[in-house]
């Protein structure tokens, strides 16, 4: 196991996790490892508030505790990173019964929402081995593109060049109200807050394709 800096000074084991996980952007990079990131591009894409100077120190620094080990280009949670799962799932349940309200304007990124979205999309049941999903946002003057090609998903900032399954339509806080589980996607089609084009053989499995936020559970629970 990792070697034990002072931090708080205390000896006691919740003084002791906080000295390995409780300094900002931590447990947002363990978070982010759990569901699945392991390069260190795609962790940097996933906390663009977080310097890459910042973000190669704290990956050295859960390195240097156990929490994490780098084989080549990867990084992967040890047997003590992972078991800090229930952990950041905890805090998940509790912020969203206490704490997540309306959005702040800051907080509503719609490059970040499609990178997070483009993480959960399985289009696994559909026929073929290559789908786009075109999403278009009413108050962002991007588009983004989400590319699976033999199951990899990737996010396209132009035309990826390949036929459309799908396009979803919305406002940045509407797409993120449904990803994160606050409005049910058949409640926001019927508003029309979020639209969807598409052959029926898609649109009507949409909710399969596109996976919600591991923390939508939590947000649904208190809606």
């Amino acid at each position: 196991m990792g070697t034990h800096d002072p931090g708080a000074g205390q000896y006691c084991p919740i003084s002791r996790t906080l000295d390995v996980v409780g300094e900002r952007w931590t447990l947002l990079i363990v978070r982010d490892m759990i569901v699945g990131a392991t390069r260190f591009s795609d962790l940097a894409r996933g906390l663009p508030g977080l310097s890459r100077t910042l973000l190669a120190k704290r990956l050295r620094h859960l390195e240097r505790h156990g929490v994490l080990e780098r084989h080549g280009q990867h990084y992967v949670l040890t047997a003590a990173g992972r078991a800090l799962e229930p952990l950041v799932f905890g805090l998940a349940e509790w912020g969203a019964r206490y704490q997540f309200g309306d959005p702040e304007p800051e907080e509503l990124d719609a490059q970040l929402l499609v990178w997070w979205m483009h993480t959960r999309v399985d289009t696994s049941g559909l026929p073929g081995e290559r789908h786009v999903l075109h999403l278009r946002f009413a108050d962002d003057a991007r588009r983004f593109w989400i590319l699976v090609d033999h199951g990899v998903p990737s996010v396209c900032m132009s035309d990826p060049g390949f036929p459309v399954d799908v396009t979803i339509s919305s406002d940045v806080s509407s797409l993120y109200a449904v990803w994160l589980g606050r409005v049910p996607l058949p409640v926001a089609l019927r508003a029309g807050s979020v639209l969807v084009e598409g052959p029926t053989t898609v649109t009507r499995r949409l909710d399969e394709v596109l996976r919600l936020s591991p923390v939508a559970p939590f947000v649904a629970a208190m809606a």
